[in-house]
């Protein structure tokens, strides 16, 4: 059925310059219909005295407003004074006649009405540009509380649809209906969830693999050589720390050794590889799965920066733009900014070790015997939960540094404040989730030393080692602690907190009556031109909108912020820990609905803003990539036992001749990795006293055992310590060279768009460029 277009005013179009001088128009445009409800609203305290200065702003910006033929409705209820704007139809047909001779999105021809979200996304860039005599602007008024708040009103209608098919628990396995979101929060929002829930998909294969691998680790319990030779072993091993610590048996450290085998095994090696892979894939496949919506959304040519120049001509015609500027010492001024807070929360790190030590310490000269037995396991366990303490304050100070070092670059658009914070505020929470692990994975238990030469914090207290069954079970503790707590404790929050302020908020004021009946005939019939609602009914709907959570432009950031993390714990560290991904997909099953639920019926309605892809994110999560397959890399090379083991096989072990034999292969590997120290050496007297060489039997011994690759007579590395460590070395650098090949091969292999979609905006521009040389010619 053909779409019938009427000519804009003469008016209008001699304002935007493309009338000819016989007065006959080369364009259409389709019709605007004038909105059953407000576009936006104002709240304000009510001031009796009418001389205040709060009251004069107050009075002069609604002016500023009306100037602008912005139509304002002012309806006070009790304490508080409502402003409902709505934008004249010449502002949108502005927008749309500009829109249509730009490249900033592609013309839709059968789109006839301006869509709600577009219309708010106007009204809120105009009035945050909109400014007093004295300079002040809305954010300045909201800073000083001329304006307590300001939102745009959820739609009644499409916010009950979008409850029933998307925002309730009810859903949790269902599709996203992501063009209706997009309809209703704009392709900002949309893009989110479309992300989120390609994510949340493309996890299943790695939480099944994840799986396997650790159910492989769990069927070698019983049979697995290594086990057996730690269980059955009668070896006695050195105190794990000073004056209390007494010598112990390596068989007490049995069941510690099973949960090692779990995620410290040769499934381990190609489970990582995977996941490298995966990674590049994802982001891959990603590309095409966006290239679909955004095609059919109609934003593929979408430049941010044209947006803005339409927005700003539409709120003044005679605005100039706002240059690019760029100071090399604002930058180095940055720059050195960021690395002071980076280098302090590495200090954190430090402090976290020390901690720990002093922990270990403590728990060890305790009158509980179970935590002075498992002194080291219990301070890494506080080690963690105090880190996710730290976690939790330090991200409200990495977000106020973010925004201070954004003020000091005078970024030149709200669209480059916001990159730019994304960047250092992920960069700061990075390092402030990592930092402690990339510790226990890398330098925990390497830096020491030995009996008779220990490492020492201020030359008292020795410096932590690793569990007794591996440097790799300190970090699955560290990242199951933190991923556990960090989700659960997240997601509670996150949800009782906009539900309880709401509760709270609907609790202190009184109800307004319900919609009379001629009011909730006009809202069902939305295409009626002119309708609108008695007072009563408006200030109802604003009232109830006003009592939702405040959300603002970084609301949604958060959200990016929280499961881009999660996707860092989910590829970086994998190698320690397997079962990662599936955490994080039966997390992001709850996450979906419950930032729906959020965001539709908790608080208020975001700004609608346009886009094409998910930004600077994307470039994030790309450098996740690269970054998961050397961290992946080293954790193998480096803290497993994986070369250890591969080295004994074949160098050191029962088969290393080459002749069969009915002894396995890896029989006797746990006494090849272990060092002794004997009594009769005067240090090994100086670090150990005669009561912590008695056993939990009262035998005396005059020698004990540690690990390491050492020397029995002076302590120095034994030649398979260096075979080891240049093997380990080798590893990592051929570990990363094939699987950045495989990345480049994987991401050479998918395209970034489907054909389809490729050939649909080929013809669809083919079409339009016919359509503009039609009208040229007529």
């Amino acid at each position: 059925m053909p779409v019938h277009r009427r000519q804009p005013s003469i008016e209008l179009l001699e304002l935007m310059g493309v009338v000819k001088e016989n007065g006959n128009d080369q364009s259409q445009l389709p019709p605007v219909h004038t909105p059953l409800s407000y576009d936006y609203v104002l709240v304000a305290k009510t001031i009796e005295n009418q001389e205040k200065e709060v009251f004069k702003k107050q009075t002069e910006y609604i002016e500023e407003l009306k100037k602008k033929n912005l139509k304002v409705t002012k309806i006070i209820d009790d304490d508080l004074v409502f402003y409902g704007i709505q934008a004249p139809k010449e502002i949108f047909e502005k927008y749309r006649y500009l829109l249509k001779v730009s490249d900033a999105c592609n013309w839709s021809s059968d789109q006839n009405i301006v869509p709600l979200s577009t219309r708010i996304r106007i009204v809120h860039f105009i009035l945050n540009h909109t400014h007093i005599s004295s300079g002040e602007g809305l954010r300045d008024l909201m800073k000083m509380k001329v304006f307590e708040a300001r939102f745009c009103l959820h739609e009644k209608k499409k916010q009950r649809e979008l409850k029933e098919s998307w925002a309730r628990w009810t859903a949790c396995l269902q599709g996203q209906p992501i063009t209706a979101v997009r309809n209703y929060f704009g392709e900002k929002v949309a893009l989110y969830y479309l992300w989120l829930g390609w994510y949340t998909y493309l996890l299943i294969p790695p939480a099944l693999i994840g799986v396997i691998v650790f159910l492989y680790g769990l069927a070698f319990f019983n049979s697995s050589p290594l086990i057996k030779e730690v269980c059955e072993a009668d070896t006695v091993m050195c105190p794990l720390c000073d004056n209390i610590c007494k010598v112990w048996k390596l068989s007490d450290t049995c069941t510690y050794a099973k949960v090692s085998l779990l995620f410290d095994n040769n499934g381990t090696v190609l489970f990582a590889m995977f996941m490298a892979v995966w990674a590049t894939l994802f982001l891959e496949f990603w590309k095409r799965h966006r290239a679909s919506y955004v095609c059919e959304w109609k934003v593929s040519d979408w430049c941010e920066e044209e947006e803005e120049l339409i927005l700003e001509i539409v709120n003044d015609v005679n605005c100039e733009p706002k240059e690019y500027k760029h100071s090399y010492l604002r930058s180095i001024l940055v720059l050195i900014c960021v690395t002071a807070m980076i280098l302090v929360i590495i200090g954190l790190t430090h402090a976290l070790v020390v901690f720990r030590v002093i922990a270990a310490v403590l728990l060890a000269e305790g009158s509980w015997e179970f935590l002075s037995t498992h002194s080291n396991s219990g301070a890494m366990m506080l080690g963690a939960v105090l880190h996710y303490l730290i976690i939790t304050v330090m991200t409200r100070i990495n977000r106020i540094v973010a925004m201070k070092l954004c003020e000091i670059e005078k970024t030149r658009s709200f669209a480059a404040t916001e990159k730019s914070f994304t960047v250092k505020m992920f960069t700061f929470q990075f390092f402030t989730y990592f930092s402690s692990l990339f510790y226990v994975a890398f330098f925990l238990g390497r830096i020491n030393g030995h009996p008779g030469g220990y490492v020492r914090i201020s030359g008292k207290w020795r410096l932590e080692e690793c569990h007794p069954s591996g440097c790799l079970t300190d970090l699955f503790i560290q990242m199951a602690i933190i991923m556990v707590l960090k989700q659960t404790i997240s997601n509670v929050f996150e949800f009782t907190g906009p539900w309880f302020c709401r509760w709270l908020k609907r609790r202190r004021t009184q109800k307004l009556q319900r919609k009379c009946a001629h009011c909730y005939l006009k809202d069902e019939s939305e295409t009626k031109q002119g309708a609108e609602l008695c007072d009563n009914c408006k200030l109802r709907d604003w009232v109830s909108n006003y009592h939702l959570n405040d959300v603002d432009s970084f609301s949604l950031f958060h959200e990016f912020l929280e499961m881009v993390i999660q996707f860092s714990f989910t590829t970086i560290f994998v190698a320690a820990f397997p079962l990662a991904p599936l955490l994080a997909l039966i997390n992001n099953i709850i996450e979906i609905r419950l930032d729906a639920i959020k965001m539709v019926a908790l608080e208020r309605r975001l700004v609608p803003k346009k886009t094409n892809d998910i930004g600077v994110w994307i470039d994030v999560l790309e450098a996740i990539g690269v970054l998961a397959v050397i961290a992946n890399g080293l954790v193998i090379g480096v803290s497993s036992d994986f070369i250890p083991r591969l080295v004994y096989r074949y160098r050191y072990g029962p088969c290393a001749n080459g002749t069969v034999t009915d002894v396995d292969c890896m029989a006797g590997y746990i006494n090849n990795t272990l060092s002794i120290a004997r009594m009769d050496d005067q240090n090994i007297v100086n670090e150990f006293s005669a009561s912590q060489m008695v056993t939990a039997g009262g035998l005396n011994v005059t020698s004990c055992r540690y690990k390491d690759y050492r020397s029995n007579e002076d302590y120095s590395f034994t030649p398979q310590y260096w075979l080891i460590l240049a093997v380990r070395f080798a590893f990592v650098i051929l570990f990363e060279h094939v699987v950045v090949i495989c990345k480049f091969v994987a991401a050479w292999f998918v395209p970034s768009a489907p054909m389809q979609v490729k050939n649909d905006r080929l013809f669809d521009k083919l079409n339009r460029l016919k359509e503009e040389l039609s009208s040229f010619e007529a």
